[in-house]
């Protein structure tokens, strides 16, 4: 792939807005399998702002899930060694080109308590980065959400396909990314544009009902048949369906041999106006991760996995965009009919 300037401008760019300036030891974090263009970009935009970076490349791990692993934004290239830890830990900022992201590995609470700011890059084409690169405006709105989730004691969520969601959010971890951070000891990921929470164990009951056009994205698949998610105590207890969707997201949850996997990891809805919903068509599906899908304004975002909230681990994992709900905080709606309030 030629790497065209505008790339080089894009990433400058946003690494001006996580603070990166000129003598800054920047550490580049790569995998064997991680896509050459990020990493080469990542380079050449930390020499045009003056850093001094270098480079950490670890081997891909051997492949031991049951099923293909994807999107699960834990990474576990590091494998705990201990002399890339510290390493990353003494940069002052890192640009994560790893396959699955820092986003929830195992090493990452030791490598931000270092100071390091991490900037989680998506597997994305360049292209992807470029249209959804973050501007400095789009930090208020994601912190006025964050603000209004940690306020709230219940999330409910209705569409009319039949979704009847309810969601407690006492004790739930609240989480925001608008793109960038320049704040030590923080980590961030690009596309971004959305706000989470995990919520406790015991916290999630109801129904949720992928439509279709929602997205899969697990399997980069936007679903061509209803798809009904009967819900009991965080846990995906029926899959009802007679079509390819059902059978496709029952197989890929029995293979894990896991409860943890039936169970909510986090919920939450997409404030990035510039995502789009139908960016999956423009790509085949190995030049793109789907971030911007988690993003894009308006959907309600349900995932199954692990939740360190509620104790569960697995790496098991499914990010589901709905389009057309409406969430509701303590009544009060953030997001009516797949349009945001």
């Amino acid at each position: 792939m030629r790497l065209d300037p505008k790339w080089i401008d894009t990433f400058a760019e946003v690494f001006t807005l996580c603070g990166v300036k000129p003598g800054d030891a920047c550490a580049i974090l790569s995998e064997t399998q991680s896509r050459a263009a990020l990493v080469q970009l990542s380079e050449l935009a930390l020499a045009r702002l003056g850093a001094r970076w270098f480079h950490v490349v670890l081997p891909t791990p051997r492949q031991t899930a049951p099923v293909p692993v994807r999107s699960t934004g834990a990474s576990d290239a590091i494998g705990g060694l201990g002399p890339v830890v510290q390493a990353l830990a003494g940069s002052v900022f890192i640009a994560d080109c790893t396959v699955e992201g820092l986003q929830h590995a195992a090493e990452l609470p030791q490598i931000l308590k270092g100071g390091a700011r991490v900037l989680a890059i998506s597997n994305e084409h360049p292209e992807i980065l470029e249209r959804t690169a973050p501007r400095a405006e789009d930090e208020a709105p994601v912190r006025e959400a964050m603000r209004r989730l940690k306020a709230a004691r219940q999330m409910h969520v209705r569409s009319g396909a039949g979704t009847e969601l309810a969601i407690s959010l006492a004790d739930a971890r609240v989480g925001g990314v608008w793109g960038f951070s320049a704040r030590p000891g923080t980590l961030s990921h690009w596309p971004g544009g959305l706000v989470l929470a995990f919520p406790a164990a015991g916290s999630v009951h109801g129904t949720l009902v992928l439509d279709r056009g929602d997205v899969n994205l697990t399997f980069k698949r936007y679903l061509q048949d209803p798809v009904r998610l009967v819900i009991e105590h965080d846990h995906v207890v029926a899959i009802e369906g007679s079509n390819v969707d059902a059978d496709l997201m029952r197989g890929y949850f029995e293979a894990w041999g896991d409860r943890a996997a039936y169970a909510v990891s986090h919920v939450g809805w997409g404030l990035n106006r510039r995502a789009r919903w139908d960016s999956m068509m423009f790509h085949d599906k190995a030049d793109f991760n789907g971030t911007e899908l988690r993003a894009f304004a308006g959907n309600f975002l349900y995932s199954t996995g692990a939740n360190e909230v509620a104790g569960r681990h697995t790496l098991g994992h499914f990010d589901l965009p709905l389009r057309r709900c409406t969430v509701t905080l303590d009544d009060q709606p953030v997001v009516t009919e797949g349009v945001l309030a």
